[in-house]
């Protein structure tokens, strides 16, 4: 029996079918999804890839099993250039794309004809662990986009580099943002799954496939659910409420201004009084004038100058 959601809420539901090795999510998003949108306008088509994206993301993060950021990024190669979507452990999303300048977006265009024009579009799903243990390395996998939708190329890369079948939905427009995940879970020692579970996963899937867009931005995920899965046995697990925030912060532009140096920096500022930073994400601003860029470099050059001792009192 599925638990009480709060309505007012953004909402991910997690369930596993009973008596096979299936498991499912169904997400909304949709205000989370306008809180994207708030900060940044969009042509149509780019709306629809970027929300599906969203959903995709929190999707996939709530299967992690470690605290950390799940980033979902395709580099493009036509007139959208990079589509970037994060949600963290916490089920904390932002998503920003950028399209190269002068060009246009056609309502209709395809994932190819935005992305893909010449065939150099790529996808890369990068898991950036908050803590790292020493010598810990950000996972980041890279593969061409192979499909003709978001959904069929993280299914592609899904199989292709976790070895799991993975079934997605995805539907958004400029309001609502919503996806069904399935996923068939390794059998134990790797033996080969009977008979009945790989007949229960291809009725799920054929049930998944009868879903269509309109239906999926137009009901909501409690009816889709028993739409879908009321001869199924299933499990219903408490349900998680994903939201935007944005991790942006004075120090983290700091940061990167202090990655490209102060003879660049010193530079910069011999044209312009500030240098102004806005977020990609939230559209926040940031100035840092000639004194402040100056106090970058200071706590880095005087602790350059003084020796470290070990002193314990």
């Amino acid at each position: 029996m599925a638990h009480q959601k709060d309505t007012m809420k953004d909402t991910l539901q997690k369930f596993m079918v009973d008596n096979a090795p299936v498991r499912g999510e169904l997400v909304d998003l949709s205000m989370t999804w306008q809180q994207v949108l708030a900060r940044r306008d969009y042509p149509i088509a780019v709306k629809t890839l970027l929300g599906e994206m969203l959903s995709a993301a929190a999707l996939l993060t709530a299967n992690l099993k470690f605290n950390g950021t799940i980033v979902l990024q395709i580099h493009g190669d036509g007139p959208v250039k990079l589509l970037v979507v994060e949600c963290d452990s916490n089920m904390q999303l932002r998503a920003t794309a950028k399209i190269s300048e002068g060009a246009t977006v056609h309502d209709g265009a395809t994932l190819s004809q935005m992305v893909n024009v010449n065939g150099h579009g790529r996808f890369a799903i990068t898991l950036d662990p908050k803590d790292k243990m020493p010598g810990q390395q950000t996972y980041q996998g890279i593969v061409p986009l192979d499909g003709d939708d978001i959904a069929s190329v993280i299914e592609n890369y899904m199989l292709r580099s976790e070895q799991l079948d993975t079934k997605l939905w995805l539907a958004a427009d400029d309001k609502v943002s919503r996806g069904v995940l399935l996923q068939k879970l390794p059998t134990e020692g790797g033996k080969n799954a009977p008979q009945d579970d790989l007949e229960t996963w291809n009725r799920l899937s054929m049930l998944g496939n009868t879903l269509r867009s309109s239906e999926m931005l137009t009901t909501d995920i409690d009816t889709l659910m028993h739409r879908l899965f009321w001869e199924e046995t299933i499990r219903v697990f408490e349900p998680l409420y994903p939201q935007f925030h944005c991790s942006c912060s004075r120090e983290k532009v700091g940061s990167m201004l202090k990655m490209l140096g102060q003879a660049e920096i010193e530079d910069a500022l011999t044209t312009q009084e500030t240098l102004g930073i806005s977020c990609d994400f939230c559209g926040l601003h940031y100035e840092f004038d000639a004194v402040d860029c100056a106090q970058l470099f200071v706590a880095e050059t005087a602790a350059q100058a003084v020796p470290q001792t070990d002193t314990r009192h």
